[in-house]
C-alpha cells in the first residue's frame, strides 16, 4: 500500500527553503566560529522573521523571483554569510580577468 504524499504549495516549500538556508548560514557560522558583523546578525534574524511572518522577505516583486521567500539581493547576501562561515574569500563577479589581447598585425 502506498502512501499518498501530499500536494506542496510551491509557495510553502520556497519558504521552508529560505528557513532552512538561513538556519545552515547561522549554523555554519556558530561551528566555524567565523566572526559575523552585526548588521550580519540582524539580517539573519530579520529575514527570518519576516519570512516566518509573512512568508517571504521582500516586499516589491520586481525585487525577486514570483515564488520565491528571498528576493535577489537577500540571496547574494546569504550566500556571501555561507562563504563568510566557511572561510572561503567573497567572490566578486565584476573583477577583471587578466586578458591579454594580441593585434595581429
Amino acid at each position: 500500500m502506498r502512501l499518498k504524499s501530499k500536494a506542496t504549495d510551491p509557495r510553502e516549500r520556497a519558504r521552508r527553503a529560505a528557513l532552512n538556508a538561513l538556519k545552515r548560514a547561522r549554523r555554519a557560522a556558530e561551528r566555524t566560529g567565523a566572526i559575523l558583523s552585526e548588521w550580519e546578525g540582524e539580517f539573519l534574524g530579520s529575514v527570518e522573521e519576516r519570512v516566518e511572518q509573512y512568508g517571504r522577505a521582500f516586499r516589491d516583486p520586481e525585487k525577486g523571483q514570483p515564488g520565491a521567500s528571498l528576493s535577489v539581493r537577500q540571496t547574494v547576501k546569504l550566500k556571501e554569510i555561507g562563504a563568510k562561515a566557511d572561510g572561503r574569500a567573497k567572490s566578486s563577479r565584476w573583477r577583471r580577468k587578466n586578458r591579454t589581447t594580441q593585434s595581429k598585425v
